[in-house]
């Protein structure tokens, strides 16, 4: 769920850029940075609704594409402001033995939270 960023990509990237700025500008070139430790990013952001989704809505679920899916229904999302109904779809399985585990809304304290949808 979440993606280490490698700080040392990122110090190499503002080391080059200040080298090619001092160069320009003709002064000496700047030491590079002090090490950080590497930086954790979510990869998908996490949505707070102040108030339950509303029940969902009924769709009409069209025949499979394909042997290897599995129908993922549709869902109320919160975009900060309403709730907007997302369709259904299906997912493709990566494997046999996969089990697609349905997103859902959770109560938590301060809220609903989102609990997307993945494989297991």
């Amino acid at each position: 769920m979440f993606r280490p960023v490698r700080s040392s990509f990122l110090l190499g990237l503002t080391a080059a850029a200040g080298l090619t700025l001092a160069s320009a500008a003709g002064a000496a070139p700047l030491p590079p940075p002090p090490a950080l430790p590497a930086m954790v990013l979510p990869a998908q952001a996490v949505i707070i609704a102040p108030n339950a989704p509303p029940p969902p809505r009924y769709e009409v679920i069209p025949p499979p594409p394909g042997r290897a899916v599995v129908w993922d229904p549709g869902h109320w999302n919160w975009n900060g402001r309403a709730w907007i109904w997302v369709a259904g779809h299906y997912e493709v399985r990566p494997h046999p033995r996969a089990v697609w585990v349905v997103g859902h809304w959770a109560h938590r304290r301060g809220g609903w939270v989102w609990v997307p949808a993945h494989w297991q």
